[in-house]
């Protein structure tokens, strides 16, 4: 994602547009913010398969918060529709997906 460039006529406008967009653009262009929060999202003991929503291929994720003391590991590939998580128990955890 980056930031529009609308030409104009005035050149402090373009100016700024210039800066901010050198500024912000890398920021926005880090792949982890592109992502979604998933929460309260129930394992249980085994393979797990859960929509991550992103709408594209998926690049990683993050356990954000869970309930329990349980391990929660990916046991597919990476794709562009679900999430294959394994737990070593019942957990319920929030998953942020990128």
């Amino acid at each position: 994602m980056q930031l529009p460039y609308i030409q104009s006529i005035d050149p402090v406008l373009n100016l700024l547009q210039t800066k901010w967009r050198s500024q912000l653009n890398p920021i926005l262009a880090i792949p982890m913010l592109d992502g979604l929060q998933l929460t309260d999202v129930r394992l249980v003991t085994g393979v797990n398969v859960i929509n991550h929503k992103l709408g594209r291929k998926q690049i990683g994720w993050i356990v954000t918060d869970t309930n329990a003391n349980e391990g929660v590991y990916r046991t597919e590939p990476l794709n562009d529709v679900n999430l294959t998580l394994t737990a070593t128990g019942n957990v319920t955890v929030s998953l942020w997906v990128y």
